[in-house]
């Protein structure tokens, strides 16, 4: 498969080394320095594109993507209206389009576990609950993408809980409140920490994922631009992760 990575940092670095090992050829790596790559023969010779960029230019290198006829792998967050914006041009106009706010299948199995949790906890309202998520100090967006994956989970399925909100690190909630408050916390080269406590007065219950590297992310990347080809439409890790 050939393959055009966007955005050439750490996590680019990270899917070029994975893809490879799986007998790939990244046939162009695009970067804010060479963006004119996205009209080069090459880049329009790409099977998949793999783009882990920023909120600010997103939405853009996918267009040119599709522009291209290029399927795109996207692993950005932090621009939800731009997200919805491609699923309407993939329904229309027959795109390519796979996005994930966490392409490890640790943390998908995280996303279920904290699913069950949540209906489960529904029955009982003693227990308050509150979500923590710690990255690397070079992450722009908070709360990251994988903390409202699973906020919205928690909304969607506790009926006392009906948003979510980035609080300050240490605010506290109380019993009768209806917001899942969420604390986003920079630390260092953190790859990634995610953690959901439910508390009452007699005792606490935590689910936690906390990622060792990029390599878990860089290979559900990888695994995700393999399960694009020959695909038209929209599609996330529970497509790729379901039973054939």
């Amino acid at each position: 498969m050939k393959i055009a990575l966007i955005g050439y940092g750490k996590m680019g670095h990270a899917i070029e080394q994975i893809a490879v090992q799986r007998g790939h050829r990244i046939v162009v790596t695009i970067d804010v320095d060479n963006t004119d790559e996205f009209g080069s023969d090459a880049f329009r010779s790409a099977d998949v594109a793999i783009e882990f960029t920023t909120p600010a230019t997103a939405f853009d290198n996918c267009l040119r993507c599709f522009e291209a006829n290029v399927p795109v792998v996207s692993g950005t967050t932090g621009w939800t209206a731009g997200i919805d914006e491609l699923k309407r041009l993939c329904e229309q106009e027959n795109r390519t389009f796979f996005h994930a706010s966490n392409y490890s299948v640790g943390v998908n199995i995280f996303f279920a576990l904290n699913t069950f949790l949540a209906k489960l906890m529904n029955r009982f309202p003693a227990y308050d609950v509150g979500l923590t998520e710690v990255h690397h100090i070079h992450k722009l967006d908070a709360p990251s993408g994988t903390a409202i994956t699973v906020a919205e989970s928690i909304v969607q399925n506790i009926d006392r809980k009906t948003k979510f909100q980035l609080c300050e690190a240490g605010e506290q909630t109380s019993e009768d409140d209806n917001i899942v408050h969420i604390q986003a916390l920079r630390e260092g080269e953190t790859p990634g920490i995610h953690e959901v406590r439910y508390e009452s007065e007699v005792d606490g219950i935590t689910i936690r994922h906390d990622a060792k590297s990029r390599a878990g992310f860089a290979l559900g990347a990888v695994l995700a631009a393999e399960f694009t080809v020959g695909k038209k439409g929209f599609f996330g890790m529970d497509d790729m992760l379901s039973p054939p």
